[in-house]
This record gives C-alpha cells, sequence and structure tokens, in this order.
C-alpha cells in the first residue's frame, strides 16, 4: 500500500506511520520539517496553512493509495489538500473526533448522533466546528464512498503531545502522598494510540467509509486501575488518596484540566467516557490493557528524560503542586467505592 500522511511526526500521525512502516507499506510524510519523522518514511516539505498554492506544492505531483490527515483547525486547509488529492488518492482517511455530536451527546450514542454545524470553506473556528468542517471538506473531495471518518475520543500513548497521562506519569514519578479524583471504580473509556493506528490502517485496507467512533468500550479501564498502573510503572512510593467528587467539585478542581482523564459522573461524563464502540469493535477494533499503555508511555517519557513535548495550541493540564498540597490537607476520603 502507498500511504501519504499528511502530518506523520508527533502523537497520532506518527503512529500511523510507525504502524505502516511496520507492514512494509511505502509511506510519504507531509509535514512542515519540525520534527523528524519515523525512518524509512519519505519526506515532503510543505505548510498547508501557506497561501496556495505554495503551502502545498510538494503535493502537486504522486499518487497513493490512501491519505490520512489528522488535521483539527482550519477546514479550509483538509479542503485545499483533499481537492488537490482527490484524482491521485484512492480513499482519504481524516482522523476527526467525537467532539462533533451536538452537545450534549447522551451515553451511548453511537455514529447516527446528531451533529454540530460545520463549513469546509471556514477558517480558524472551534474544535468541534473544525473537525466537522474537516470531515465536510473530504466528503466534497471524494464523496462518500472513499471517505473515512475516524471520530476518536481521549486518546493516550507514547508520544502523547497534550500531557494527559503523562501528566499522572509525572506526578506520581515524585512520589509522596498524591490526591486522586474518585470515585476509584469509576469506568473509563480512551484509546491507545497504537490501537487507533491499526485499526485506521485495517479500515481503509479493507476499503471501509463514513464515519466510526474509535474509542475503547465503556469501561475498558477505571480510575483506579489507570492510576494504579501508573504506580506500579514508575516504581514510587506513591501513595494514592482517594477524594469524592463532591469535595474536589466544591474545592473548584476543574474535571479534565486539573486533573486529566477524570470526570465525575454526569453530562461530560456521558459525552467522554459513554460512547457506542460496536460498529468500530464489528470492524475489528482491539484495545491493549491499560497497564500495557502505561507501562509503554513511561518508558518513552524515560527515553526523552522524562519531560512529554506540549502542543504549543493546547493549555498545559494538571494541578500545580502547591495547589494539590493544599486541597490534600483539606480532603474527604472517598473510599474504595
Amino acid at each position: 500500500m502507498r500511504l501519504l500522511i499528511l502530518g506523520g511526526t508527533e502523537f497520532v500521525g506518527r503512529a500511523v506511520t510507525e504502524a505502516a512502516l511496520a507492514r512494509d507499506w511505502e509511506v510519504t510524510v507531509f509535514h512542515r520539517g519540525r520534527h523528524e519523522p519515523p525512518a524509512g518514511a519519505r519526506t515532503l516539505i510543505g505548510d498547508r496553512t501557506a497561501p496556495a498554492p505554495e503551502g502545498l506544492a510538494a503535493l502537486a505531483d504522486g499518487e497513493w493509495d490512501l491519505v490520512v490527515d489528522t488535521w483539527s483547525s482550519a477546514p479550509s486547509a483538509v479542503r485545499d489538500a483533499a481537492r488537490l488529492l482527490a484524482d491521485r488518492v484512492g480513499r482519504y482517511v481524516y482522523v476527526s473526533s467525537r467532539s462533533v455530536y451536538a452537545w450534549p451527546p447522551a451515553a451511548g450514542l453511537a455514529e447516527d448522533g446528531p451533529l454540530v454545524d460545520g463549513d469546509p470553506d471556514a477558517g480558524e473556528v472551534p474544535y468541534a466546528q473544525a473537525k466537522r468542517g474537516g470531515e465536510l471538506a473530504a466528503l466534497d473531495a471524494f464523496g462518500p464512498d472513499r471517505t473515512l471518518f475516524v471520530r476518536a475520543g481521549l486518546i493516550i500513548g507514547p508520544y502523547e503531545n497534550i500531557g494527559r497521562l503523562p501528566w499522572w506519569l509525572g506526578r506520581i514519578a515524585r512520589g509522596g502522598p498524591v490526591l486522586a479524583p474518585g470515585p476509584r471504580t469509576l469506568p473509563l473509556q480512551y484509546v491507545d494510540v497504537r490501537d487507533l493506528a491499526e485499526w485506521t490502517l485495517d479500515a481503509a485496507g479493507a476499503g471501509l467509509s463514513g464515519p466510526y467512533n474509535l474509542i475503547s468500550p465503556p469501561g475498558h479501564t477505571t480510575m483506579g486501575e489507570l492510576l494504579d498502573a501508573c504506580v506500579r510503572a514508575t516504581g514510587s512510593d506513591a501513595e494514592l488518596r482517594w477524594t469524592d467528587p463532591e469535595t474536589l467539585l466544591a474545592a473548584g478542581v476543574e474535571p479534565w484540566s486539573d486533573l486529566p482523564v477524570w470526570i465525575p459522573p454526569g453530562e461530560l461524563y456521558d459525552a467522554i467516557h459513554a460512547a457506542d464502540v460496536s460498529k468500530a469493535l464489528a470492524a475489528g477494533l482491539r484495545c491493549r490493557p491499560a497497564a500495557e499503555t502505561v507501562a509503554d508511555t513511561w518508558a518513552w517519557l524515560e527515553s526523552i528524560g522524562g519531560s512529554a513535548p506540549q502542543r504549543p495550541d493546547r493549555p498545559p493540564v494538571g494541578l500545580s503542586p502547591e495547589r494539590e498540597a493544599a486541597l490534600l490537607s483539606d480532603r474527604r476520603p472517598a473510599g474504595s467505592g
């Protein structure tokens, strides 16, 4: 298979690139040259945010069986690339997001749920509208039979540049009392970036089209299992001090951002951790154990000196040590429930 990756040097794109190279596919990576792509990939340098046609000039020639695009900003950038490639690429795979569903997406929402409005010609717009606009841009150029939308949820694993799992690993590695958001048995739903990559290549190779919620089954792991795995992976003396959601919320702790991954039961939890993924499972999605994801992410962090890269367009996550210490001094135990 001849694969073109738009991006391919950081998180999701890198995982797709590595998975394709492991299959002995012919991989071309189109990127801005800011990061080194995986060894074995052919490189094309360009900047899709630059004015046309200069920004995409490196893509003026060449044919590929499929293109994978992880773009999450202006839909017009997807539009321009898709139009340029429509006659020279067999299939367009757009890594989208479950954020395209109209708010609030109910627990158990499948791919036929209501969607936000999107404009394929839009410039900079909010994330949900950007991803939906990107879907529409790919659809306009390639049609419904040649487009595959990977609607991912929470993505974690090696090379994560958002900082969610890396923050937990770094915090737990420091040891001592750790503010752990309860309940300990809270089910979580996410996808390891490598599982996303493997499924995406399998699905594209099989000629699948349309949208797929791409995330683990609800309850693939729990908050307790995830943090316990962090303790084991780092080998630290961290003591998880479980604290009930009411205490944390009353103290002004922001779910998802102050304590990454964690969301207490409610509307936001249903939106993030309770998606219907039966369609992807039927199409072959396999999710590795949480302990493997955690251990591999820690091994990667250690290999780069312990500090994860941070996307410049996303704010840092996690509580400061000072705020965590203040919260620990005034917490109410959540128990094990």
